[in-house]
């Protein structure tokens, strides 16, 4: 999974002196750097976990728009988005839901207490004005350890000016602090965000990074980062 359109990515662009790593495939180095980058991430965003369920760009309260001849392909999207995660998360209690009086239909959301808790939101800047990119997220990684490290080289293509070399590494992690409204609500949550099954406590998981070997051998990451899960009907992005 991997959240590579937001700025977030640039925020944990790793370059390291790594030479020694190329050569002997270091995993605790790899662990300690993985988890290192999870963490970072968190604390410059102040982001609650590593998983994400992305609701769409709003923000609240937010009252339901209908889809408009006039509405360009964008808003089709996204309030197709909307209608798909805003009642999901009214039902699981991280929005509230009113209706609108005398349009069928139409509802009135805001933020409870606990989607307030788990709330992220990250600004783009949008040819209209600003983009409030909406998510909730939960479960920090840990990483358990590092399985396997595999370096893949690509020959120079036209247009490069030097070989691609890539190492692939395979690790395994488990989840923390996993709130009750994601463990009661699991079959919900994956019956609309199916690209990403709900991460469960006490649970291992197996995922795989890719880092870039530069010249000098130092290697560089810029996919680590939470993970957005867009709902159902759409291509998923992966690490943020």
């Amino acid at each position: 999974m991997k959240q590579k359109n937001s700025k977030f990515t640039k925020l944990l662009a790793l370059l390291i002196a790594g030479s020694s790593l190329v050569g002997c495939y270091n995993k605790e180095e790899f662990k300690r750097i993985i988890q290192d980058g999870y963490e970072n991430g968190r604390a410059k965003t102040k982001v609650k976990g590593d998983f994400c369920y992305y609701l769409g760009v709003l923000r609240f309260p937010y009252t339901d728009e209908p889809v408009l001849e006039t509405d360009i392909r964008w808003n089709i999207w996204n309030k197709g988005r909307l209608s798909r995660s805003l009642p999901l998360f009214a039902e699981i209690g991280l929005l509230s839901r009113q209706p609108v009086e005398g349009q069928s239909g139409l509802y009135h959301y805001d933020l409870t207490d606990l989607g307030r808790e788990y709330l992220y939101q990250y600004v783009e800047k949008g040819v209209s004005g600003p983009l409030h990119h909406t998510q909730f997220c939960y479960g920090p990684i840990v990483v358990d350890r590092v399985t396997d490290v595999t370096k893949n080289e690509y020959t120079r293509a036209q247009g490069y000016s030097y070989n691609k070399v890539n190492l692939d590494v395979y690790y395994e992690y488990h989840v923390i602090d996993v709130p009750n409204w994601v463990i009661n609500n699991q079959d919900k949550l994956n019956a609309v965000y199916i690209q990403t099954k709900a991460k469960l406590p006490g649970k291992t998981y197996k995922d795989i990074i890719t880092f870039n070997v530069g010249k000098e051998g130092k290697l560089y990451q810029n996919t680590l980062g939470y993970k957005r899960i867009k709902p159902i009907g759409e291509a998923q992005s992966n690490k943020e």
